[in-house]
Formats: structure tokens, sequence, C-alpha cells
């Protein structure tokens, strides 16, 4: 069974296909910015503020600790948030663009 031949120049030019990427990259490029800053904090501020980063939070646990853990739940929580976002946005999008090209 042949394969169909898709013109990926003219799904390119598509404007679905321009909605879903743009919509992508705004939402890849925002949450990248946000967590590679969020991840460069930790070094940087216990650098430049070890102060702040030897606060006891709890017992033995300082904020150092504390921060350096919460790097953890914010990709999961990254994750989870871009997965409801694909699911209703980014899924639909690609739905509609696939069948239109059908």
């Amino acid at each position: 069974m042949a394969e169909k031949q898709y013109n990926w120049s003219a799904i390119a030019k598509n404007p679905k296909f321009m909605e879903l990427h743009r919509k992508k990259t705004t939402f890849l490029v925002g949450w990248w910015v946000f967590s590679t800053v969020f991840y460069f904090l930790l070094p940087i501020g216990a650098a430049y503020a070890p102060g702040l980063f030897k606060i006891k939070i709890l017992g033995r646990i300082n904020f150092g600790y504390i921060f350096a853990l919460s790097q953890f739940f914010v990709s999961w929580g990254i994750a989870m948030y871009y997965a409801h976002v694909a699911n209703k946005d980014f899924d639909r999008l690609t739905r509609e663009l696939v069948d239109e090209l059908k």
C-alpha cells in the first residue's frame, strides 16, 4: 500500500498549523525561560546570598535544601501543566489540522 504524499510547504502555510506552531512556541519558550532562571537561582543564590540559603526552616533543614528540592516539584508542576495544555489546546488544533488534510 502506497503512503500518502503530503505537500509539506502547503501544510507549513496552513493557518491551523501556523496557530498550533505559534501557541506551542510561545508556551514552550515562556516556560523554558522561567525554568532556566529558576534553575540558575540555586547556584547563583548559594554563591551570592549564602546567608539566605543557611536560614534554618525546619530543624536542620535550611532554605537551601528546600529551594533545591522545590526544583523537582516545579519541574513536575510544569510537566503536568504542559500535559493539561497539550490535551486541551495542542491536541485539538492537531486534530483539526489532520482532519483538514484528509
